[in-house]
């Protein structure tokens, strides 16, 4: 097994500035088409690690990343916080009066609404943000730009026209570093795990009525449908805290005697942010 990290998307992705964030810029990478693709390349060891975006500050989860963590028995190694900036970018020697359309990915563009308006700049809707500024660089066209990373700018040697053009500046994507093996502790622990609640009254709240009782800290819980059973919902959950604790083990064993089926994603070294306790 190589030490590559996975990504989705193609070189210049906010995925592949995530990796240079958490393991430094000379690391390995394997870009991916799709999710699909960066797991199936996971599980044949094609890659040591993969990083895997689970949710943005703005848009919420990713429900397709959650699904496949549900698909496969991978370990959460880390997790890494990236705030997302977007520039616009153009080829080298391009004024900002000269552009007239923007092309990028729909979320992008949307989070440059404001940007877009003030300047007159036609949005140009793509599949994805580095996609726009290769495309850009590999066929440049008359009076347009890109919305995508400063990464990209770099990759692909085009000019930042203007930065951090993103309306809302509380722009941050939560990312899993997957692998194989249980993650070294750290100083600071989470641990990510799904659960489903059996089908009578109070489920759900004897199941978190567990931690409450051991004063264990949740910092994330969200319900998705269960795949191939409507009306059946699964949590998603974090908690503060290491699998191997006492107190956690305790808490899980209670909570495996409460839920219809628990599997838990793993313990790992944490971002400590400032939070409000669920």
């Amino acid at each position: 097994m190589t030490d590559i990290v996975a990504f989705q998307g193609i070189h210049g992705a906010y995925s592949e500035q995530a990796i240079r964030q958490h393991f430094g810029d000379s690391v390995d990478v394997l870009p991916c088409r799709n999710f699909s693709e960066l797991f199936h390349a996971l599980h044949e060891n094609k890659t040591k690690y993969a990083m895997l975006p689970v949710e943005n500050a703005l848009a919420g989860a990713v429900n397709q990343a959650y699904e496949l963590l549900m698909d496969y028995d991978f370990r959460i190694q880390a997790e890494v916080i990236l705030h997302v900036r977007h520039q616009l970018l153009a080829p080298k020697g391009t004024k900002l009066s000269e552009i007239r359309y923007v092309r990028s990915h729909p979320q992008a563009l949307a989070q440059c609404e404001n940007f877009l308006r003030r300047n007159n700049l036609e949005p140009i809707p793509t599949y994805d943000t580095a996609g726009a500024a290769r495309m850009l660089a590999e066929d440049p066209e008359p009076c347009t730009g890109a919305i995508a990373s400063a990464l990209a700018a770099e990759l692909y040697n085009l000019d930042i026209l203007e930065p951090n053009i993103e309306d809302v500046t509380f722009n941050y994507t939560r990312f899993f570093v997957l692998g194989h093996d249980d993650a070294p502790r750290g100083e600071y622990n989470k641990t990510s795990l799904v659960f489903a609640t059996r089908n009578r009254p109070a489920a759900l709240y004897d199941c978190l009525g567990e931690f409450a009782r051991a004063g264990i800290n949740l910092t994330k819980i969200e319900s998705r449908p269960r795949r191939n059973r409507p009306w059946e919902p699964v949590f998603y959950l974090d908690f503060e805290g290491h699998w191997q604790d006492p107190v956690c083990q305790e808490v899980m064993a209670r909570l495996l005697q409460r839920a219809s089926f628990v599997k838990m994603f793993g313990s790992y070294p944490a971002i400590k942010t400032q939070s409000v306790g669920i």
